[in-house]
């Protein structure tokens, strides 16, 4: 885009990046750390290898994080898609004994 256009819509295109910036930078944390989390304390696995599998499973879902916040139509549906998954994964860290080790 050249002159005027780029002018009226560069403040809104540049906010939208940002989000999506935040939301991959924060959200998928947020995300991948609540992942690891909640299958190192349920997963039916050793202390040391459900800690070890949750940890290389958080990897992968923070790439995917990254990748959905730039791949969403809107930042909107990005912030939508990090935060729902987040949510359910604080509601299971959240219940009553939801953090002691099986």
């Amino acid at each position: 885009m050249t002159g005027r256009a780029a002018r009226r819509g560069g403040w809104r295109e540049a906010a939208g990046v940002l989000s999506r910036l935040i939301a991959a930078l924060l959200g998928g944390y947020a995300l991948s750390a609540a992942l690891a989390a909640v299958l190192a304390l349920h997963l039916p696995l050793e202390r040391s290898e459900a800690v070890l599998v949750g940890t290389m499973l958080s990897f992968l879902v923070y790439v995917l994080a990254v990748m959905w916040a730039f791949a969403a139509r809107h930042a909107l549906r990005a912030w939508s898609g990090l935060l729902a998954p987040l949510l359910i994964l604080a509601l299971v860290l959240a219940a009553p004994g939801g953090t002691e080790w099986p």
